[in-house]
This record gives structure tokens, C-alpha cells and sequence, in this order.
């Protein structure tokens, strides 16, 4: 059976046994089953995550060092930033237009959630702080970012020295040689991880059905089915229709390269932790060049995100709806804007979008602690949006590609 096929089923058991388990089983076999799923999970994860940084620094920076053109990577860097930008601005506009559509949020009262607002802590950002914080996480020591897991910190320091190696790599023929062997390992690492993907995947959809909160999850169950519903015609129908429409690649071909990849973003919450899996799918299935995957992937994780943009711009009117507060145009042009910048600056692990949406909330006036309201429901909201974010890079790449050979 292919890597594929397998898994998709262990998806498919995942969620059958946690429903079984959920409804059928005693508390105490809940208890033990899931602390069993959260372990074979967490090992799966931990192994993704444990090669992610040499992986990404090593990408990058061959991918960048590989484009020894100017020209032709100059034009890499122009289309792919278009292409992030576009799709952005895309989500962020069907995001409010359906929060406008359906009203969400009008039928519902804060004081239900009076508990949740007392005990969470939101931390108050202006935005002039949110933007230094952002600059001072991206431009560090690269030791320091690598011990600490600042993966965008490791993106920004890879591209400056991809830059130099695609400018002056005569001068540094050994390290270039370096990079090109410790990316191959991180691959044959990857390669290796894969083989337990279906274990893992299994484990993590069998913990989502079991540790849910149903009852919470019903009330604002208008939310969850605008959100999602919006964020699935982003892409099943936006980003296939532009693949096509640049690349004229067959959606349905995209989708059986794709599907990995987008299984264990949905799996996983994490961006950055399919970002092996993510590298495979377009390498090997998709044929894109892997100087181009190189670059695109990686980089796409970190600042490339339709999914979460989409998602806090369907939020910010849910809020205000909750609260009764009505957002003039000039206001909600002001949360388009912050909404792109706080989706690139959301690192591409589960829930991070929590922060950035405290930024977004503050931007136009609405109470930061109304976040809390979305923390209950952001567990499964995340699954869905991360699926978007990584077919986003994925749709990016391959344009990138067909343009630029």
C-alpha cells in the first residue's frame, strides 16, 4: 500500500476509534487511551519537529544559493511574494465578506462565557509594540535562534546567507558542498520518519474526536460552519482555480500529489512541522524544482497564510457582532491590513494564530479579551486552516516554478 493510502487509513481508523472510544467506553479507558494517543503523537511530532530547523536552514539557504542568476532570482523572489500577497488579500476579503453574509456572532452573548473571560490572560500589544517584537524575533543572533526554535529568525539569517552564496559562491565552494549534504541527510531523515506518518496521524485524529468539548463547541457551532465552510471554498476553489488558470496543472492531479501533505497539516495544526512531508509532495509528486521547493516551502510556512488571515478576519466581525459594536469600512480596511501583517508574523505551529488575533482585536478598538471566547472552538478551527496555508505554499510553488524555467 502506498504512503498515501496508508495515511489516509490510519486517518480514517483514527477518527472511527475515537468516536468508539468517546461515546462506548468508560472514563477510565477514555483516560488511558488517550494519554497512549497523546504519547504516539507526541513522538511523531517530536521527530517532524526534531529535524526542522537543519532542514530549513539547509533548504533555504542551497535553495537561495542555487539561483546563481541575479536575474532569475530576483524574479523567483518577485513572484513568490506577489503570490503570497495575492492569495493573502484574497482569503482576507472572502473572510469578512461571509462574517457579513451569515452575521456571525449576532446571535450570541458574552456573559456566556464569563468564566473563560476571568481566567484568561490576554497579553495587550499595541501595534507599534506587536511590530518591534516581530522585528527583534526576525533579526537575531542565529545561535540564539536556533536553541530557542525562532524559525523565522533562521529563515531571515538563511536567506542572507543563501545571498551570498548565490552571489560570491566561488569564494566558499566547500560550505555550498556542506549545505548540499546536510540537506540530502535531513531528507534521508524525513524519509525514515515517514515510515511511522500513519501510526502518528492515527494517533492525532483519534485524540482530536476524543478530547473535544461537544457541548461548548454546539454553541457557537455558526462560527465553526462559516469559518470552515469559507475556508474549504478558499481551497477546494480559489487556489485550484489559480493553479489552473497560471500553471494549467489539473486540480485533481494536484490533489493526489498533495494529499500527504495536506493530511498531516490537518493532522497536526503545524505548518512548520509538515514542512518535511510538504518538501516531499511537491519534490516527488509534483515535480517542482527543489531549488524552487527550497525556497518557497519554507519560507511559505512562515509568512504565507491564507488559512489563519481568513480565519482572523472572520473573527475580528464575529467579535464585534458579539460585543454589538458595528465596524465602520475605514476600520475594517484597518483589520485587513493588520490581519495580513499578524498572519505573517503567527509562527506555523498549532493555535499561534491566539496571538496575533489579541493584535487584530486591539487594532479597531474591540476588547483583546474576547479572544478567550475563541479558544475553546480553536483547536478544530486550526485543522482546517493549516490544511489551507500548506496548499497555499504547495499552489505557490508550483506557479513559482512554471514561470521561472
Amino acid at each position: 500500500m502506498s504512503l498515501n493510502n496508508r495515511i489516509l487509513l490510519g486517518a480514517l481508523i483514527g477518527l472511527i476509534l475515537g468516536y468508539g472510544i468517546r461515546n462506548y467506553a468508560s472514563s477510565s479507558i477514555i483516560e488511558q487511551s488517550v494519554m497512549v494517543s497523546t504519547l504516539i503523537a507526541s513522538l511523531f511530532v517530536g521527530l517532524l519537529k526534531m529535524v526542522l530547523l537543519p532542514l530549513v536552514f539547509s533548504s533555504i539557504t542551497l535553495g537561495v544559493a542555487n539561483l546563481r542568476a541575479h536575474q532569475q532570482m530576483h524574479r523567483v523572489w518577485q513572484l513568490t511574494l506577489l503570490c503570497f500577497a495575492s492569495t493573502t488579500c484574497i482569503a482576507i476579503t472572502l473572510g469578512l465578506s461571509a462574517a457579513h453574509l451569515f452575521e456571525t456572532g449576532a446571535g450570541l452573548s458574552l456573559p456566556l462565557f464569563q468564566a473563560q473571560l476571568t481566567d484568561y490572560d490576554a497579553s495587550q500589544l499595541s501595534t507599534s509594540e506587536f511590530l518591534q517584537k516581530l522585528v527583534q524575533g526576525i533579526f537575531m543572533n542565529p545561535f540564539a535562534a536556533l536553541a530557542q526554535g525562532n524559525i523565522l529568525a533562521v529563515v531571515s539569517f538563511a536567506l542572507f546567507v543563501g545571498i551570498v552564496l548565490a552571489k560570491h559562491g566561488d569564494n566558499y565552494p566547500q560550505l555550498k558542498q556542506f549545505f548540499q549534504e546536510a540537506f540530502q541527510l535531513c531528507m534521508q531523515l524525513i524519509t525514515w520518519i515517514m515510515y511511522i506518518a500513519p501510526l502518528g496521524i492515527m494517533a492525532l485524529f483519534f485524540k482530536l474526536v476524543v478530547s473535544e468539548d461537544s457541548a461548548l463547541l454546539s454553541t457557537l457551532i455558526e462560527f465553526i460552519a462559516v469559518v470552515i465552510g469559507t475556508t474549504l471554498v478558499h481551497g477546494l476553489i480559489v487556489l485550484p482555480l489559480i493553479l489552473y488558470m497560471f500553471t494549467r496543472v489539473n486540480p485533481w492531479q494536484f490533489w493526489q500529489g498533495a494529499k500527504p501533505a495536506l493530511i498531516t497539516a490537518f493532522a497536526t495544526s503545524s505548518s512548520a512541522a509538515t514542512i518535511p512531508v510538504t518538501l516531499k509532495c511537491v519534490q516527488e509528486d509534483l515535480k517542482v524544482s527543489p531549488k524552487v521547493a527550497g525556497f518557497v516551502i519554507p519560507l511559505g510556512a512562515q509568512i504565507n497564510m491564507d488559512g489563519t488571515a481568513l480565519y482572523e478576519a472572520a473573527a475580528a466581525l464575529f467579535v464585534a457582532n458579539l460585543v454589538g459594536i458595528d465596524l465602520s469600512l475605514g476600520q475594517q480596511v484597518i483589520v485587513c491590513l493588520t490581519v495580513m501583517l499578524a498572519s505573517i508574523g503567527a509562527p506555523g505551529i498549532p493555535s499561534a494564530g491566539m496571538v496575533t488575533m489579541v493584535m487584530v482585536l486591539q487594532s479597531v478598538g474591540l476588547p483583546a479579551e474576547a479572544v478567550a471566547i475563541l479558544i475553546p472552538i480553536d483547536r478544530l478551527l486550526d485543522t482546517v486552516r493549516t490544511m489551507v496555508n500548506v496548499e497555499g505554499d504547495m499552489v505557490t510553488s508550483l506557479i513559482v516554478n512554471k514561470h521561472t524555467h
